[in-house]
């Protein structure tokens, strides 16, 4: 027994010895310190003869150390015991490096013979073939044992070949010829159609998909094509297009209302309303399941909301509590009910009346994460009526509740501002350094700003008399009191100008005429930002919100270019980046989408 004890330890020591040997050996490597790699790999080859790492590192090591000779012996050696078409691949790579052409290209032909003989060999060869940048070797490769074996499917393999070697017409034939005889790899297909797109600077590969794709559904009738399709426009945001798609796969499968409606919420997202609003239009006009039509009601009521002015409240609340009459007051209606709460606290300023509907929602047979949203909505209406402490211990619960959940890093990111706007400013910034490395980037943004705000000002004014100031009139904004949240800001701007404080005020400033659809004023405080605070933290949102301003409201698409460009050359870590690239390309007119 101690024997066999002994031995399991030596054993143990011995891997453990080999894999710091092979550590060390790699480390030399890579600093370029190719003798020291070499005597390493040669003695753990010696131990461990077959083992083909070892072996490919010591050739690697003697042609940086131009031993070129001395490599092809240990391959010719190897190739004596093994004959393996990768060794001819060696042993032509080695050639290259000396500039023989000929006798390379004779081994990567003797090479791809052998995939011709045995076809399984393919994926191997072609592989050595991509690590040595021997692309179109690497296709031949793959040809070779599919033309000899038309079983064998290459296709996604060919098709980032031919991507890397920028023929990128053959690599999208590939991939949509791939996917649809392998339609359980879509996501995969299509996530490699992302990243293309991400690199797509004229937007002409975009354009080649939707020729492909509408290609596609004119010579098939299936249903695949239009699904591939409204994937396309959905990740050009053009949700409109993608609804025309949805609605052909609904009328060959019912089934797929879900879809529809998702697209729909992707469309609000985006602040695409009429889109929107033409597609839960249709859901309620196309569906008796209840679920859906809620969602649909929930969805239409929430842009209804978001643009209506005093005079709609009444008419908007009449609805609401008809949609609650006819749906009922169950776990079902649980969003409708959120919605009106919300809407009974925060513009008609019946708070009580919001937080009794909550309350009586925490009635009902929730489960976890939906009782953790009614608890946030509570929490928030308890911040409105500056019940700060009950309104924190409320985000405290949903925060323990729902545990590195997203619903959990927006609660504390909530917990955070009611401390804020207490004027608890120390328990805020130990509360936002936690959350400056959230894995929500929105989040985590707001947490950065939050974070700064309150360090800048701190240092600045040790009584925190402009931090005070601001953070009242940021309260007023949150209780959707926006003339009175506008005249304290403009009072911190005069009180306290030049001052770190000014920077965050501008943008509040421009935020609030752009809700106003004052855009010249709008625009004048953002133009503040990029003259005055050039190395500030708003300065990408001032140029982004300006660009779009300029776009949509002022119709100047020269001056909006401009300032989409900006955001794109230096700016490329900012949330707005892609989608000032977008639009930036758009207005270039480099695609036709």
């Amino acid at each position: 027994m101690l024997q066999k004890i002994a031995f399991f330890l030596f054993l143990l020591s011995s891997i453990w010895v080999s894999a710091q040997n092979e550590q060390l050996a790699l480390q030399y490597f890579d600093d370029g310190e190719f003798e020291k790699a070499l005597t390493i790999f040669e003695e753990s080859s010696q131990k461990q003869p077959s083992n083909f790492f070892f072996f490919q590192k010591i050739i690697e090591c003697q042609q940086q150390l131009k031993q070129y000779d001395k490599a092809e012996e240990v391959i010719i050696k190897r190739k004596d015991k093994n004959n393996q078409p990768l060794l001819l691949i060696e042993l032509g790579y080695n050639y290259q490096l000396q500039k023989n052409t000929d006798k390379a290209e004779k081994n990567y032909d003797l090479a791809i013979q052998e995939v011709e003989k045995e076809q399984n060999y393919a994926y191997q060869v072609a592989n050595s073939f991509e690590k040595k940048v021997l692309l179109e070797w690497a296709l031949k490769a793959y040809e070779t044992a599919q033309k000899k074996n038309p079983k064998l499917n290459f296709d996604y393999q060919s098709a980032l070949l031919h991507g890397q070697l920028g023929k990128l017409d053959l690599m999208l034939q590939k991939l949509l010829d791939y996917s649809y005889s392998n339609q359980e790899n879509t996501a995969l297909v299509q996530n490699q159609l992302s990243r293309f797109l991400l690199d797509d600077v004229n937007g002409a590969f975009a354009n080649e998909i939707k020729k492909g794709l509408l290609l596609k559904t004119q010579k098939s009738q299936d249903v695949y094509w239009n699904q591939f399709l409204s994937w396309f426009f959905v990740q050009q945001k053009e949700y409109g297009k993608a609804f025309v798609q949805e609605k052909a796969v609904y009328k060959r499968n019912p089934d797929s209302f879900y879809n529809i409606v998702t697209l729909a919420k992707l469309a609000i997202d985006e602040k695409q309303n009429e889109e929107a609003t033409s597609i839960l239009t249709f859901v309620l006009e196309n569906t008796d399941n209840l679920d859906l039509q809620m969602q649909a009601h929930h969805f239409l009521v929430s842009m209804e909301i978001e643009s209506a002015i005093e005079k709609d409240y009444l008419a908007i609340d009449l609805k609401l509590q008809g949609l609650l009459k006819k749906y009922g007051i169950t776990p079902f209606s649980l969003d409708l009910q959120i919605l009106t709460a919300h809407f009974e606290a925060f513009y008609l300023k019946q708070t009580n009346l919001g937080k009794q509907l909550l309350q009586n929602a925490l009635q009902l047979p929730l489960n976890i994460r939906e009782e953790s949203r009614v608890k946030m909505e509570l929490a928030d209406i308890m911040v409105y009526d500056e019940k700060f402490n009950q309104a924190i211990l409320y985000y405290a619960q949903v925060e323990e509740n729902l545990k590195n959940d997203v619903i959990a890093h927006e609660a504390s990111f909530k917990l955070a501002k009611a401390n804020f706007y207490k004027r608890d400013f120390d328990w805020t910034l130990q509360q936002v350094k936690n959350l400056k490395q959230s894995p929500s980037l929105l989040i985590a943004n707001d947490a950065v700003e939050l974070f700064l705000l309150i360090e800048d000002n701190s240092v600045e004014d040790s009584l925190r008399i402009a931090l005070q100031d601001y953070a009242k009139a940021d309260f007023q904004l949150y209780q959707k009191k926006n003339d009175e949240a506008l005249q304290s800001f403009l009072s911190i701007l005069q009180k306290h100008k030049g001052k770190s404080i000014e920077e965050s005020t501008l943008f509040k400033v421009g935020k609030i005429f752009e809700e106003k659809n004052d855009y010249a004023k709008a625009i004048q405080y953002y133009q503040n930002i990029l003259e005055q605070h050039k190395d500030g933290i708003y300065k990408d949102e001032a140029l982004f919100f300006s660009a779009e301003i300029y776009r949509k409201h002022l119709l100047d698409i020269e001056k909006a270019k401009q300032l989409y460009e900006k955001i794109v050359l230096e700016h490329p870590d900012s949330l707005y980046f892609t989608e000032s690239r977008k639009q930036y390309r758009t207005l270039r007119g480099d695609s036709t989408i």
